[in-house]
């Protein structure tokens, strides 16, 4: 594996994003860094986009992404041989620099073990201290040098704890962009812009999309008893493969699998069902009225109520501060629940015109655009703290 990497070079950032989300936020990161400085290079864990962008994969997102603490203990040996790969690639490479991406029960034992080798961290989306373990900001303020945000309210949590921190904006400020119309969206599917359509967001990973699409999909047989000519598209993670999805649409050929195309999806639904994360704040900027789904492992759902401090689990509904859309959490996300709660945002009614309004305001509270550039600039202010020469 080191001699694979021989031609990294001199200037080079060890980079870790285990989901697909960290790697679409690395990928923008990395194109940020090298407009402004092209002789950067890029190795570490991430997956398609982050290699498009020119950096050495080391081992792919896929391979990292599990739910729920149980799932994790199940894989922890192969976790753990992949950290020690990790860490040897820290004395082989000595990279200048390390940018971890979210993921952090992985990513905060590595950057103790980068700054115990003098090299120096910058992190780049918290960790969800707010949520659970706010304890945790001491061992962050030993081991990380800036912590970069998405939200305003972290930045003041981490400079309170002492620790160097900037809110730059979420970067869905600027990349969600939809240039199709709705009539040409549907065109290109084969199908009719005048019926009604519901999206289905069940997730980037495995074990969570086994959990909620079945769901999903029962749910949009009820609704299609009510609305006879619903149109139903369910967005494919670019980290799942058309065969994983395939296996579960069997029997189901009316649902549109498409790939590639979330924020035209959700931009031109009457209705999403969004599985917890960050899709449902791409739903929010796309001013869809949403039902939030969650479910784990039970084992894994009890343990985490013992650790989270947190009165929502959707991120639309922290950012805003309330229950802005609905949520439905493990035995209550299946489908005669689900149907029922995301029917009235199918008919146009004055519940689909005020979550419309409310998801307005969580947009205007995400900052504004360009936040991988000024990510960008101030990963530039660490580096020649580390001796690179710019």
């Amino acid at each position: 594996m080191a001699s694979a990497l021989n031609n990294i070079g001199a200037s080079s950032i060890l980079i870790i994003a285990g989901e697909a989300s960290g790697d679409t936020r690395g990928a923008e990161l990395m194109a940020a860094l090298q407009e402004k400085h092209p002789h950067l290079k890029f190795f570490g864990i991430g997956g398609d986009l982050m290699a498009k962008a020119g950096m050495h994969i080391v081992h792919h997102a896929r391979e990292m992404a599990f739910l729920g603490f149980f799932e994790v203990i199940r894989h922890f040996p192969f976790i753990r041989k992949v950290f020690r790969e990790m860490t040897d690639l820290l004395e082989t490479e000595r990279p200048d620099l390390v940018i971890l991406i979210d993921y952090p029960g992985f990513n905060l034992r590595f950057a103790k073990q980068a700054k115990k080798r003098g090299i120096r961290v910058v992190y780049y989306i918290s960790p969800q201290i707010w949520a659970w373990n706010q304890n945790r900001i001491h061992k962050i303020r030993e081991t990380v040098d800036h912590m970069i945000v998405l939200f305003p309210f972290e930045e003041t949590l981490y400079r309170e704890a002492g620790v160097p921190a900037t809110f730059v904006g979420h970067p869905l400020k600027e990349t969600f962009q939809v240039n199709t119309s709705k009539s040409e969206f549907y065109k290109s599917l084969g199908l009719n812009a005048d019926f009604k359509t519901l999206a289905l967001l069940p997730g980037s990973r495995k074990q969570e999309v086994e959990r909620l699409l079945p769901e999903m999909i029962r749910s949009s047989r009820i609704l299609k008893q009510d609305v006879p000519q619903l149109q139903i598209l369910l967005c494919q993670s670019p980290t799942l493969s058309d065969t994983f999805y395939r296996v579960l649409l069997q029997h189901n050929p009316d649902i549109h699998l498409i790939e590639g195309q979330t924020h035209r999806v959700l931009n031109h639904s009457d209705a999403a069902l969004v599985a917890s994360g960050t899709a449902t704040l791409e739903a929010a900027l796309a001013g869809v009225p949403m039902v939030v789904l969650y479910k784990m492992a039970p084992l894994s759902y009890l343990l985490a109520r013992l650790l989270v401090r947190v009165q929502y689990i959707g991120l639309v509904n922290i950012v805003a501060g309330r229950g802005i859309v609905p949520e439905l959490i493990q035995g209550a996300a299946h489908a005669e629940r689900i149907s029922e709660t995301i029917r009235p945002f199918l008919m146009n009614s004055e519940q689909a015109q005020q979550a419309r309004a409310n998801l307005a305001e969580v947009s205007e509270k995400l900052g504004e655009s360009g936040a991988a550039e000024r990510a960008a600039d101030v990963i530039l202010q660490e580096l020649p703290k580390t001796g690179i020469v710019l």
